[in-house]
């Protein structure tokens, strides 16, 4: 088959949104660069194999920025805002510099002990018969079971999964928690494939929330305080400052990426390791591992499963495919993730793959837009997983349910039914 010819990704894989790996190995095996027809109707390039996809991520000649595109709607504009994956060079750089000088190193690490409160009370809600554990070296170590011997059920998205990074991203952000399930039903609708009115509806409601709510932080009279507060007044030694539009944009971003791709990996953590028993049982015998079973889990199943959008600057060569000028290009994370060119079995999920080969892995993207949160999500996930396997020793899947993945641009569950 022609890489230039057109094949439909849903016809091609009915069961995609649950399982999009046999498609992606497919569609790889014929080539490195696929055109696609996606199940909204866009006709596409997915790049899918490794060394294709990292090219492709620092490639200059596709760019971010949608004006790139043939089907460019010159009334259109920005959905909400204007933030770093929707911008190139010099912008970009202006940008990612503007908000690195408040979204650090140092201000992520100090929120340790506020994730840790929050894991503990999340579990404690999940569990309010069972007695405080005690502190331990990590999951290794078991807590006291509930004071009840019938087995306690709950979804664990909904329970602790979700509720944990929103709070975390709301707080940091200064976003009032009481509206964080707002939040999440709008992002939830802008990055689903399946409804392009509830998404534009949701960019709507959230544009206008978000605008309000950084004139807010505007005119505040505190003095210091949550990281949008303190991007509205950073500036660089010049005095160049983030304008209106681009404080919206990167308000949208650090709430929507600061808490669904975190959703997404701690759930699918958990899920792999109840799924892979041999695995949970290695990572509670030597809770070293926990580094290697959160970068699996990112390789294995990416929470971010393509990259921004990308556009043909200029008629290119990508991988040996020729695509014209003002093309939409999807770059899959996910597919190369799984590439058998660069991961031993790659289809195998395994915590103790060689932490070298596995820095290798793409979920966070590569070159100038990686992301920025990673840290922040890895920090939460390395809280979240051993605490709740300390807490609940008996953690399983509810066999009376199933779990229930996304429809959705991102890899996540919608629900994890789990006992203990």
């Amino acid at each position: 088959m022609r890489a230039d010819q057109i094949v439909e990704l849903t016809s091609a894989a009915p069961d995609f949104f649950a399982d999009p790996y046999p498609a992606y190995r497919k569609l790889r095996a014929e080539g490195p660069v696929r055109r696609l027809r996606m199940p909204a109707g866009e006709d596409v390039w997915m790049v899918l194999g490794y060394d294709a996809v990292r090219a492709a991520l620092g490639d200059s000649r596709l760019r971010n920025d949608v004006r790139h595109s043939v089907s460019y709607d010159s009334d259109g504009g920005y959905a909400i805002g204007r933030n770093m994956l929707q911008v190139d060079p010099p912008d970009h750089t202006r940008l990612r510099a503007l908000v690195s000088r408040q979204f650090t190193a140092r201000r992520i690490a100090e929120l340790r002990p506020r994730i840790q409160e929050i894991a503990t009370g999340l579990l404690d809600d999940m569990a309010p018969a069972a007695p405080a554990a005690p502190a331990g070296p990590g999951p290794g170590t078991a807590a006291p079971g509930p004071s009840s011997d019938a087995a306690r059920h709950a979804d664990l998205v909904t329970s602790y999964a979700f509720p944990l990074p929103i709070t975390v991203i709301c707080e940091l952000l200064g976003v009032p928690v009481a509206d964080r399930d707002a939040f999440h039903d709008w992002s939830g609708k802008i990055v689903a494939f399946d409804d392009a009115e509830a998404a534009a509806a949701a960019a709507g409601a959230m544009t206008a929330y978000l605008t309000g709510l950084v004139e807010d932080k505007r005119h505040s009279a505190a003095v210091g305080g949550d990281l949008l507060y303190d991007l509205v007044r950073t500036h660089d030694r010049d005095g160049d400052h983030l304008a209106p539009d681009e404080l919206l944009g990167m308000a949208f971003l650090l709430l929507v990426a600061g808490h669904e791709t975190t959703v997404n990996l701690i759930s699918s953590a958990v899920h792999l390791l109840l799924t892979h028993p041999g695995q949970l049982a290695a990572l509670r015998a030597d809770p070293a591992l926990l580094k290697g079973v959160i970068e699996e889990t990112l390789r294995y199943e990416p929470p971010v499963q393509i990259a921004a959008y990308r556009y043909t600057a200029e008629t290119l060569t990508l991988a040996g495919t020729r695509i014209p000028k003002g093309e939409r290009v999807v770059i899959s994370l996910a597919a190369a993730n799984r590439d058998p060119a660069r991961f031993a079995d790659p289809d195998r999920f395994d915590i103790r793959r060689d932490p070298v080969a596995n820095r290798a892995q793409l979920a966070f993207s590569h070159g100038i837009h990686h992301c920025l949160g990673a840290p922040l999500a890895r920090l939460e996930a390395s809280i979240a997983l051993p605490a709740l396997l300390h807490r609940f020793p008996d953690l399983a899947l509810d066999g009376t349910a199933v779990p229930e993945w996304r429809p959705s641009l991102l890899r996540g569950l919608h629900r994890l039914p789990v006992r203990w």
